[in-house]
């Protein structure tokens, strides 16, 4: 096997958001080794501006390199909305985001063309997934919700009460207002709540959310420029910004897999030879 092919695969996120991605990752490529990186200093991503986000996932790129990752997943709607682009022009390694296989996969799926997104408000703000939806469907109607408080709800690890309940009610009511009949999880944290937002949504919706096509996205990439790794049980770790123990705290609750050692990184560093 090509050495290229045996290289780590490398993921990020604000947080524990992206694990959804993960979890779809390790089941759909089970010969490949990871190494996630939550961004839980700078959590939340979704009130930072476009210039910071861009600087800030030039830093983690560069982290992940420094670990001679083969390819760059940036596992978070806010930064693939801000930085993707950027990325991809700065970096020499494929890189590739959550935004583009949902959008498409929300166009094939819905029957009426009213798709509803929920996402973070710089998301929603950055118009990416409205522009991506009208490249395959100009006729398509996107209902955008900004959902400010989900994300942190969800990334606090505290059980989820009444109030997340009211929550996820508010934030769906315009998509109940506009019957979608598909709706869009614009963020990698939103997936850990699915089952109570598909009580909210109109029924019989369909929710895309990134993992799934992402992971199909990504496994086709790999495929097409030989870099897919064969045989054997890959493995996979993980860093963080913020407080490892907490990380691996909420992180191993939502994965449902042990994490092991977390390594505290900081991306403006020097690079981890």
């Amino acid at each position: 096997m090509d050495r290229n092919a045996t290289r780590p695969i490398g993921v990020f996120d604000s947080g524990v958001g992206g694990l959804t991605v993960l979890d779809e990752l390790l089941a759909r490529l089970p010969s490949e080794d990871f190494i996630y990186f939550g961004d839980t200093h700078w959590f939340p991503y979704g009130d930072r501006s476009a210039d910071d986000l861009r600087s800030r996932a030039d830093a983690i790129a560069a982290w992940l390199l420094s670990q001679d990752v083969k390819m760059i997943v940036v596992a978070c709607n806010t930064a693939t909305a801000a930085a993707l682009a950027h990325l991809q022009t700065h970096v020499d390694e494929p890189v590739i985001g959550v935004m583009t296989a949902e959008s498409h996969a929300a166009v094939q799926s819905s029957r009426t063309r009213r798709i509803g997104l929920l996402a973070t408000e710089a998301t929603v703000a950055s118009g990416s997934y409205q522009r991506m939806i009208a490249a395959h469907d100009a006729g398509a109607r996107v209902t955008a919700v900004p959902c400010p408080r989900l994300a942190p709800a969800i990334q606090s690890g505290d059980p989820f009460d009444q109030s997340v309940v009211d929550m996820v009610r508010e934030y769906t009511q315009p998509l109940r207002d506009a019957d979608v009949d598909t709706v869009i999880l614009g963020c990698t944290h939103y997936p850990m709540v699915e089952r109570l937002i598909r009580r909210h949504v109109p029924p019989d919706a369909a929710l895309i959310s990134s993992g799934v096509e992402i992971a199909r996205e990504i496994a086709g990439t790999l495929e097409r420029q030989g870099l897919l790794a064969h045989g054997g049980e890959g493995n996979y770790r993980f860093a963080c910004s913020g407080d490892p123990t907490a990380f691996r705290t909420i992180g191993s609750r939502f994965l449902q897999m042990p994490f092991g050692e977390v390594e505290q990184v900081d991306p403006g560093a020097a690079p981890t030879p």
